[in-house]
């Protein structure tokens, strides 16, 4: 068998378990072995590229040679860097990583294209060099962007920086590098000076942090999503460029379903993916809102207790705080006790809670939660007018009826729980913070709301304990 047959069935093999690895990764019960099997694809692809050394001319491969110690020696570095660092993050963090490898991949494509361009020999053809640009100018939009996303929800930066002319000024630097981009192809025909090279990637480093740094906070999630979708184009675009199968099925597969989710996440907030990236939302720190009618009233965790263990239904509504406390496993015990006492109980997550998508369902996941127990948004809001009681864990946004009732609020419109339909409403929350986009929630100063202020993780002990002092502390 040649390297070259061996090469293109092992990229075949890959593209089937990228495939069938995303195909299992859509049910929270196959979600994990479905990791697992995408990642055995992706060691299968990067495997098969060691091949390549066996199919060329022997005068060749002694340069080769330095290529491919390199490369094993940078394959050695990334993988142990991602083996400990993938140990160690926590699950507050995980959103971070997430922007930072898709960034990294990003990266990988432009500088792929980066090669390409700076050949000095060879013939370019027209198309091979359109997809070239096309790959590098995403790829490179996506690592800086993704970094600046990545700084955002690390805290490394703080608010947003806007600009008066910032959507004019984005468009000049965009059409500077598009233009750049076009002279390399038609003008030097792919052999353009180091310089001009250069100056067409700097540009397009340059849009990607001008496009991110406007944004706020409380859209990081669908930005990250859609650089996610631009990673895998500019993966695929530069896999066609090199002539991988294997690169070009997992760029389009990864870049339909970033551009899928993306989509579904902006309905979610009931906005467009271009008023998410162009009309600046979230407040910069100087907006002023409405009074709001009404007071924040206090609970004690034990009463709120008590409460929920002689209700007949209740319903959870979990948000970031619950991650920032890792309180999911002591949420969870206090369920179980719940539900041992006759309680109706059920999870109900918002397509946007947390900081990426499925953040909260892989939270539960860790802690144990059964999947029959947790309900997406459209299959749990109307159920909400049935509970004695809702209550609500570091969720914020995603909770506020303003959305629903008050025309002048920024989230208008936008989908959420409907937790303020329930008889009794418990907000667990450290203290009278706005939420992560800075808008004032009207659920707090609510008739039937009371707010039980502690951080999360010490407010389910306290509620763990109230129960099982009913019980005689069984």
């Amino acid at each position: 068998m040649t390297a070259q047959l061996l090469i293109d069935i092992s990229a075949l093999a890959a593209s089937f378990l990228f495939i069938y690895g995303l195909k299992r990764m859509s049910s929270p019960v196959t979600a994990r072995s479905g990791i697992v099997v995408a990642g055995v694809g992706m060691l299968v692809a990067v495997l098969a590229s060691f091949l390549y050394y066996f199919g060329v001319a022997e005068e060749a491969k002694p340069h080769l040679t330095t290529n491919v110690t390199l490369a094993a020696i940078a394959l050695g570095i990334g993988t142990g860097w991602a083996w400990w660092s993938g140990k160690r993050v926590a699950m507050t963090s995980m959103p971070q990583m997430v922007a930072l490898y898709n960034g990294m991949g990003g990266g990988a494509a432009a500088a792929i294209g980066a090669v390409e361009l700076l050949k000095t020999s060879g013939t370019h053809q027209a198309i091979a060099l359109v997809v070239t640009i096309i790959g590098s100018l995403i790829g490179a939009i996506s690592l800086s962007g993704s970094l600046i996303a990545w700084a955002k929800l690390d805290g490394r930066i703080n608010g947003v920086w806007r600009i008066k002319g910032q959507q004019a000024l984005n468009g000049l630097v965009f059409l500077a590098t598009l233009g750049l981009g076009l002279a390399i192809v038609f003008v030097w025909h792919g052999h353009a000076p180091m310089a001009v090279t250069a100056a067409f990637f700097v540009l397009a480093l340059i849009f990607g942090v001008l496009m991110t740094m406007p944004i706020g906070g409380a859209d990081m999630p669908v930005v990250i999503s859609l650089y996610n979708a631009f990673t895998g184009l500019a993966v695929g675009f530069e896999g066609y460029v090199l002539q991988n199968p294997a690169l070009m099925i997992a760029g389009m597969v990864v870049g339909s379903a970033g551009t899928l989710l993306t989509l579904l996440m902006a309905k979610a907030m009931n906005r467009s993916v271009a008023n998410v990236i162009f009309s600046n939302f979230g407040p910069a720190g100087d907006e002023v809102q409405g009074e709001i009618k009404g007071s924040q009233k206090p609970a004690e965790a034990g009463d709120a207790a008590v409460n929920m263990r002689y209700a007949s239904k209740v319903i959870i509504a979990p948000g970031y705080g619950l991650a920032v406390a890792q309180a999911q496993h002591k949420l969870y015990e206090f369920v179980k006790l719940l539900i041992d006492a006759g309680v109706e109980v059920k999870f109900a997550i918002h397509p946007v809670a947390g900081r990426m998508p499925g953040h909260m369902n892989v939270l539960l996941a860790e802690a144990g939660v059964p999947y029959d127990l947790i309900y997406d948004m459209e299959d749990i809001n109307g159920e909400f007018k049935e509970a004695d009681v809702a209550i609500v864990i570091g969720a914020n946004d995603t909770v506020n009826p303003a959305a629903r009732t008050n025309k002048s609020s920024p989230i208008y419109g936008m989908p959420i729980l409907n937790v303020d339909l329930a008889k009794q409403v418990y907000v667990v929350k450290r203290g009278q913070g706005k939420g992560y986009s800075g808008v004032e929630n009207e659920l707090f100063f609510a008739d039937n709301t009371n707010l039980v202020y502690g951080d999360a993780q010490k407010v389910m002990v306290q509620m763990i304990q109230a129960l099982k002092s009913l019980d005689g502390g069984h």
